[in-house]
């Protein structure tokens, strides 16, 4: 694996087993969400995604993301680390305001544009403002109306070709080294790609694990 690729990954997917369309008891997603620490692709793996009424069933040392909560007790504490989900982008600069994070939802009932995600990704940028994706990204490359997570998130790397890169359905026109990132001829240096990875493009909520690596695995870049 190129080093690119590993930054790309690490800490990429957010494992929500316990959601559609997976929706798997908790006994079985905490069963796979433990095998998949141990495992090779580890470094891929963000926390575990639960309701906040369910908190109490998982295990005390895996990392959480926890859904639903309506009121945070202690915001200064907690600031850095909320995230809010939006339909209207206009409301990511008073995101930036209050110290808050961003979510959008790429995938579900709804698929949004091109448009809406790169007008989403320009914004987040432009007020300096994290975010994470949820729903939807099931797959490294676009294909159909479905967004790719290698799409969105060198997208979000790459912010001026935004749009061309969240249309791109070939993998062919994406290469990983270990200096860099590269798509159709524009490059992004695997620190910047770093960087990026570290402090705005976060994350993506998956109810598989294994899907993406094998995707990835099928690309033959892993």
């Amino acid at each position: 694996m190129t080093k690119s690729l590993h930054v790309f990954l690490d800490h990429l997917i957010d494992y929500a087993g316990l959601f559609p369309p997976a929706a798997l008891s908790m006994d079985d997603a905490v069963r796979n969400y433990a095998h998949y620490r141990d495992g090779e692709y580890a470094f891929a793996l963000g926390p575990f995604v639960v309701p906040k009424d369910r908190v109490d069933e998982v295990p005390r040392d895996f990392p959480l993301t926890i859904l639903g909560v309506d009121e945070v007790k202690d915001l200064d504490s907690a600031r850095d680390r909320a995230f809010v989900e939006i339909a209207d982008n206009a409301l990511i600069p008073e995101l930036a305001r209050r110290g808050l994070r961003a979510k959008i939802r790429t995938g579900g009932d709804v698929v949004p544009s091109v448009e809406h995600v790169a007008e989403f990704l320009r914004a987040c940028n432009s007020a300096g403002v994290a975010f994470k994706a949820t729903a939807g990204l099931h797959h490294p490359i676009r294909s159909g109306d479905a967004h790719g997570f290698v799409n969105v998130f060198l997208a979000a790397a790459m912010i001026d070709h935004a749009e061309s890169i969240l249309r791109e359905t070939d993998e062919g026109a994406f290469s990983f080294s270990d200096e860099n990132v590269r798509w159709r001829g524009y490059t992004i240096s695997t620190e910047q790609l770093a960087d990026t990875r570290k402090n705005f493009a976060l994350s993506f909520g998956s109810c598989s694990f294994e899907e993406p690596i094998d995707d990835l695995k099928a690309l033959g870049w892993l």
